[in-house]
């Protein structure tokens, strides 16, 4: 017999409006409670558009915008158990990872990072993850 799993869509204030047919986050609440993000980028929830600059500008919104749609679940960064870093550029990596290790303490997620041909909207990164309570 099948278990049907509970899902939820969560959507944040503080986060941009998906750019496609896509949640920015899915909380599946059965059998534990497991948070899917989408991807985000550097998105101003205010305005819709790229937030220009450098690679660390960019990954403040970034991450700004993951920590919005975790809130909307009730989690934090501590509950980040993965995530994908995307980069459109591999020697923007350094830069990426200090600004990104602000962020992250205690029992640290995994983590992949891989370069891309291109990003949404001419983005520099992207950062996925997946949440547990």
């Amino acid at each position: 017999m099948l278990r049907r799993m509970s899902t939820t869509a969560i959507t944040a204030s503080g986060a941009p409006n998906p750019i496609g047919p896509y949640s920015p986050a899915v909380l599946l609440r059965a059998p534990s409670g497991l948070l899917f993000c989408s991807g985000q980028t550097p998105l101003d929830p205010a305005t819709g558009r790229l937030v220009e600059g450098a690679v660390e500008t960019q990954t403040e919104r970034v991450l700004d915008n993951l920590e919005a749609v975790l809130k909307a679940a009730g989690m934090t960064f501590a509950n980040v158990v993965k995530t994908t870093v995307f980069l459109t550029d591999m020697r923007d990596f350094d830069a990426m990872n200090t600004v990104y290790g602000k962020r992250f303490t205690g029992v640290l997620p995994a983590r992949s990072t891989v370069q891309v041909a291109g990003l949404p909207r001419g983005a520099r990164v992207e950062i996925e993850l997946t949440a547990a309570t």
